[in-house]
């Protein structure tokens, strides 16, 4: 036995960490909580109509969501949803993280490539909302945070099927049984695919009579070849991750297509806005420069993080059985441990701070292009305080350029660069890995998901 292997067995018998399956109290008490909210609120909604929902959550939550979804659009967030959608996202992560780890979802890098699938594709269908092509009957599906949930409901659905059909085979590595899974799951995820466009598509056909069609079928044709070529690449993945990732993105393309139909053929908006030109350089400075900062924290970390998956750790991730408060207590005898020493520079290449990086310069960028060059507004209560501030910096020096939106994307930069911070020196256990991908999912959600949309009104001029 090595000193490093003793040294682990040694920390994992002082202070164990709990079993992977078993819930800590805190994790008992939020679900529990979670239970009895849900229960209250259902016997509320039925016992005390009025007080539940006429003069408490429709017109704080509901009323927006209607606002935003008519002809008027872009209705504004108000102090009390902000903070219901808030805490409901911090909650949502708490009691989600617990409930994966029982059940055994993937908590890897794989996963999260998947999940940006579905957050990508959430813009995608929202853009197009903003473009008047739903219906008005079911536009309301596309606003947020209804968006998210009806996206939650499609990736529950194809986490369940694709875990339903082909798990059993998960890490089985032969030609006869990746036949097996491809001959399972392409044929159903390809119905699935074709009733997402069926559903959520083709009654908007009806509406828009004028509307080509080329890039439709384009993208119809390119959805269902991104879904085969997905399904071909991820040999080797487990099956609820490629069926999420071949969805998502292949939905994602779909949409896409509808996008580029809007450019060739422009359909008529509830709204009378009319798209006027087609404008790209906003995404040399949305995309360029988040871009170029990840790419110089990939250089500096991609030895580390290479070194590290070749002695068999995670970055950050303590090994199997050992707890934050034994690896805390083991002070110099870790210090050279390839997780103590390589973490800290590997975690500035892996996916999840890149992608949490990306995300929010993304929105910060966007917005600031948005508002100081185009015209747009700022909806959420919080983003338009600091905007306002820097409007009033602005007025103070003299500044005529923009409405202070820089303000914003320095605060995105600040808020982002503590949040890389803390990611590369916190130590989790490896039963904590989920908590690690939802934290970075509800960062995208919140700064991936707004800057695309931004970026995609700016292109389509909607």
């Amino acid at each position: 036995m090595s000193n490093l292997e003793y040294l682990e067995e040694q920390l994992a018998s002082e202070h164990p960490s709990l079993p992977s399956k078993e819930y800590s109290t805190f994790e008992k008490s939020a679900l529990w909580i979670t239970l009895l909210g849900l229960g209250l609120f259902a016997a509320g909604f039925v016992l005390a109509n009025d007080l539940i929902w006429t003069d408490g959550l429709k017109p704080i939550v509901w009323d927006p969501i209607m606002k935003d979804a008519g002809s008027a659009g872009d209705a504004d967030y108000n102090p009390m949803n902000t903070m219901l959608y808030t805490f409901s996202m911090l909650a949502s992560v708490v009691v989600l993280q617990a409930l994966f780890r029982k059940a055994n979802f993937p908590a890897d890098d794989r996963m999260l490539v998947a999940l940006v699938a579905w957050v990508c594709l959430a813009p995608v269908l929202r853009v197009l909302e903003d473009a008047d092509f739903f219906s008005s009957e079911m536009d309301w599906l596309f606003i947020s945070p209804i968006i998210h949930l009806h996206l939650a409901a499609w990736l529950v659905g194809i986490a369940g099927l694709s875990q339903y059909l082909a798990s059993q085979w998960d890490g089985i590595d032969s030609d006869r049984v990746e036949n097996k899974i491809r001959k399972a799951m392409i044929p159903i995820l390809s119905l699935a695919l074709f009733f997402h466009w069926a559903f959520l598509y083709q009654p908007a056909y009806v509406a828009h009579e004028d509307m080509g069609a080329f890039w439709i079928v384009i993208g119809l044709v390119a959805s269902f070849m991104v879904l085969f070529g997905v399904m071909i690449k991820t040999r080797g993945w487990p099956a609820i991750t490629r069926g999420m990732l071949a969805f998502g993105s292949s939905a994602s393309i779909l949409g896409l297509a509808h996008w580029l139909q809007f450019l060739s053929t422009p359909w008529a908006q509830e709204s009378s806005r009319l798209s006027e030109s087609i404008v790209l350089w906003p995404l040399l400075v949305v995309f360029g420069i988040p871009s170029l900062v990840c790419y110089v924290m990939y250089q500096r970390g991609k030895d580390d993080a290479l070194q590290l998956k070749l002695t068999g750790y995670e970055a950050g991730v303590l090994p199997q059985g050992i707890s934050v408060k034994a690896w805390e207590n083991a002070g110099e005898e870790l210090q050279h441990h390839p997780v103590e020493m390589l973490s800290r520079n590997a975690l500035l290449a892996s996916p999840m701070v890149l992608a949490m990086v990306f995300g929010q310069l993304c929105d910060g960028f966007a917005t600031m292009v948005g508002i100081d060059y185009f015209g747009y507004g700022e909806k959420h209560v919080v983003s338009n305080q600091v905007i306002l501030y820097g409007a009033e910096i602005n007025s103070m020096l003299g500044i005529e350029l923009g409405k202070g939106a820089w303000l914003f994307v320095l605060l995105k930069a600040v808020l982002v660069g503590a949040i890389t911070w803390m990611f590369i020196e916190m130590k989790v256990e490896n039963r904590q890995r989920h908590i690690r991908i939802l934290v970075v999912l509800a960062v995208l959600i919140v700064g991936l998901a707004p800057g695309l949309r931004d970026i995609g009104r700016l292109m389509l001029g909607v």
